[in-house]
């Protein structure tokens, strides 16, 4: 189980095979962990890499009277910690927001981008909603990240989800909400600033993703960008579409990687 410190987080991360990095970024109360299903078809040709984001997962609570640190930065503290350059980052909802946030500061840094159930938010865009948990939820519910459908079908699969996220460290930080970070306004000027970005994009979403017009400003916003949707997949497209999803993706990088190799010779 290796952790490596970036800030003031103890961050926990899990990491298989070999070659290209690709860096998994969970969503919001998920981990690191619920990407299992990408590792198992990836390690054998790349890097695979997953972290905890602070307040997540077996890395370490920020503390209860701050605002809680960027994701972005954070995003770039592991990277650098860990000597990754050039990676290709996949992540889903708040991985996603946290992949284009740090891609409009980093434009060209990244070997490719995977966003999937995010993309440009607007004022239309429902908040989400932070209540104190209570004390007696020990597993956190998934809401509309998975289908009805899924649990009946996969019940072990939906099980497996809901335990592997409600760790110790995401129930505390549930229960005592931290203030959102101010950095977190860069999401109302995302859409003016991530043109910048040139490096392949592949926008993924699950068909009844309530995000899908957002996604679709996304597609949009960057022209080079490809655009994919999963039908009848929600909002965690990549954990109960993972065969579609993993496909998907895999045909993009053997293009993309193929693509940004040739143009550097």
């Amino acid at each position: 189980m290796p952790w490596v410190v970036a800030g003031d987080t103890d961050i926990y991360y899990v990491e298989e095979g070999q070659g290209q990095p690709l860096v998994f970024l969970h969503g919001n109360s998920s981990c690191a962990e619920a990407w299992f299903q990408q590792f198992a078809h990836f390690r054998d040709r790349y890097r695979c890499i997953a972290y905890d984001s602070v307040n997540h997962g077996h890395s370490s609570n920020s503390p209860r009277d701050v605002e809680e640190p960027d994701r972005a930065d954070e995003l770039q503290g592991f990277l650098t910690a860990l000597g990754i350059e050039r990676p290709v980052l996949l992540g889903n909802s708040m991985g996603g927001d946290t992949l284009l946030r740090w891609a409009a500061r980093h434009p060209t840094d990244a070997a490719a981008l995977v966003p999937s159930g995010m993309g440009l938010l607007d004022a239309s865009t429902p908040a989400l909603e932070v209540r104190p948990l209570s004390p007696d939820t020990l597993f956190l519910p998934a809401g509309d990240a998975l289908t009805e459908r899924f649990k009946q079908e996969q019940p072990r699969m939906y099980e497996r989800y809901l335990r592997i996220r409600s760790t110790a460290t995401r129930l505390e930080a549930m229960r005592n909400p931290r203030r959102r970070t101010a950095t977190l306004q860069e999401r109302t000027t995302l859409g003016q600033r991530i043109g910048v970005v040139t490096v392949p994009v592949l926008i993924v979403c699950g068909g009844l993703d309530r995000l899908i017009p957002a996604c679709e400003r996304l597609h949009a916003a960057l022209p080079q960008s490809e655009y994919h949707v999963v039908d009848g997949a929600p909002h965690n497209v990549y954990y109960e579409a993972a065969t579609e999803y993993n496909a998907t993706v895999d045909d993009f990088l053997g293009r993309a990687l193929v693509g940004r190799a040739a143009a550097a010779v």
